[in-house]
């Protein structure tokens, strides 16, 4: 098996969600514990959170090759990071990689694409709502994503930041959640919902809102993990 490496930390509630799942997808009924070696590089979240509101993308960039050829020197043979926004500076920081990186955009798209999805909401930071890295992602396949309006996308973020970052999952929240999908399938005629935030399949932990599918962003990243630690 090749060695994992992850880049955690943004935020470390679904960080540990990737070290769970990557376990659990090695359990078998035989009980043998063949479980890969995983190297996990946590950065420190408030730093790159002041980093993207200044929009000092290029310390970011280089922040990320840093833990990535740390990550190298540990031994790891790839890398993912574990969180959606970082992804809007994917490009430039898998040109600089020196390890062979997993994106977290291109395995959702390849899911929908899958499960024939053309219209996909999307739930995200105010960071990856206001970019466009899975509109250009998606788009090159022919399927349109969809953004909240402009208050729910700040309702999102403040609750990403003040509640579920934290580890708070409040069922008030879920609730509020859950409508803006059903006004979303009913104003804006969306066929799924992608979870572009790694922490959102912490508090919606349904496979389906509004009888539409969760495009979960956290276990459609594992599996490409999965896979690729299987790989020879």
């Amino acid at each position: 098996m090749k060695r994992i490496g992850l880049i955690g930390g943004m935020g470390p509630e679904s960080t540990l969600a990737y070290y769970s799942e990557i376990i659990n997808a090695f359990k078998d009924e035989k009980g043998d514990l063949d479980y890969p070696e995983i190297i996990i590089y946590s950065v420190n979240l408030s730093e790159f959170l002041a980093l993207m509101k200044r929009r000092e993308y290029g310390r970011v960039i280089e922040i990320m090759v840093e833990k990535l050829q740390a990550l190298k020197k540990a031994g790891a043979d790839f890398a993912a990071i574990t969180a959606n926004t970082p992804h809007m500076l994917f490009e430039q920081i898998n040109e600089r990689s020196p390890l062979p990186l997993i994106s977290i955009v291109e395995a959702a798209c390849r899911e929908a694409i899958k499960r024939g999805l053309k219209r996909p909401g999307l739930f995200g930071t105010g960071f990856t709502m206001g970019a466009t890295f899975y509109q250009d992602v998606f788009g090159q396949q022919g399927i349109e994503v969809i953004l909240p309006d402009h208050q729910d996308r700040e309702i999102l973020n403040k609750k990403l930041f003040s509640e579920i970052e934290l580890g708070i999952f409040k069922d008030e929240t879920r609730q509020v959640l859950i409508e803006m999908i059903r006004q979303m399938v009913l104003e804006q005629h969306i066929d799924s919902l992608i979870l572009g935030c790694t922490e959102f399949p912490l508090i919606l932990k349904e496979e389906t809102y509004a009888a539409i599918p969760m495009l979960n962003t956290t276990k459609i990243h594992v599996e490409a993990i999965v896979e690729l630690c299987h790989s020879a």
